[in-house]
C-alpha cells in the first residue's frame, strides 16, 4: 500500500502486508512484549513493545490481520500481487539506478 497513512505509518516508500486469516495466524513468540494501539476507530495496530517493529493490524470483526511481511524473519513463499493507492505515490521516493548500490554498509567516507 502506498496510501498517505501507511507511508506515515512505517517511515517508508510502502506497506508490504498480507492477509492472513484469523485461523492460520498467531503470535509464536513474544507475545507479552506486544502492545496494541487504536490508530482509528475499531483499528488496531499492534507493536513489539520492546523494539516498536509494527507487527500487525486489525479490526478485531473481520476475518483476518494484516501482517507486516518485512517483519518475518523466513520467507513466506509468496510474492506480492498488486499495489494500491499508486494515487498518493511520491515520485521523489522511487528508486534511482543511477545513485550507487552497495550490498551492505558504504566504505568508509
Amino acid at each position: 500500500c502506498h496510501c498517505q497513512t501507511c507511508r506515515k505509518t512505517h517511515a517508508a516508500q510502502r506497506n508490504t502486508a498480507a492477509r492472513v486469516n484469523r485461523e492460520n495466524f498467531r503470535v509464536m513468540k513474544g507475545a507479552d512484549a506486544m502492545t496494541a494501539y487504536e490508530s482509528c476507530p475499531g483499528k488496531f495496530r499492534h507493536f513489539c513493545s520492546t523494539c516498536g517493529s509494527h507487527i500487525y493490524a486489525e479490526y478485531p470483526e473481520r476475518p483476518f490481520v494484516v501482517l507486516r511481511a518485512a517483519t518475518l524473519d523466513i520467507d513466506p513463499g509468496i510474492r506480492a500481487t498488486m499495489n494500491v493507492w499508486m494515487s498518493h505515490d511520491l515520485p521523489w521516493l522511487d528508486e534511482d539506478p543511477n545513485v550507487p548500490h552497495f550490498p551492505e554498509a558504504p566504505p568508509p567516507a
